[in-house]
């Protein structure tokens, strides 16, 4: 077995992290599992605690996207996911692309403001 020299690198992600992760509550988490069919983490069966992969948590970003962002509803949401998956996955990517853009663009800003003082 491989050492993971990466101490950054997760495997499994709780409940309480993946929500501190998209600013959701654990709740909100639980029920969008039991909306979303594909959306299903691993759990421990002898204590019922739920483990998040990598593959989960992208999931549960498309969810966000589609209906906090965009405004969807929970049904429409998840019909637009089964039909459109392939659309919604590059537009997700493209909404990650502006986003990390305006972040840029704030932080140059913050720079260019702290040169001029």
């Amino acid at each position: 077995m491989a050492l993971n020299r990466n101490k950054n690198l997760k495997l499994y992600y709780s409940i309480k992290e993946v929500a501190q992760m998209m600013g959701v509550s654990e709740s909100m988490l639980r029920y969008w599992e039991k909306e979303f069919p594909h959306l299903h983490p691993k759990t421990v069966s002898s204590t019922g605690v739920r483990q998040y992969v990598d593959k989960d948590i992208e999931q549960i970003r498309l969810i966000y996207n589609l209906v906090k962002v965009r405004g969807f509803k929970i049904a429409a949401a998840r019909k637009y996911l089964k039909e459109n998956r392939e659309g919604v996955d590059r537009s997700n990517d493209v909404l990650d692309t502006l986003i990390s853009l305006r972040d840029q663009l704030v932080d140059l800003k913050r720079h260019l403001d702290a040169a001029i003082v």
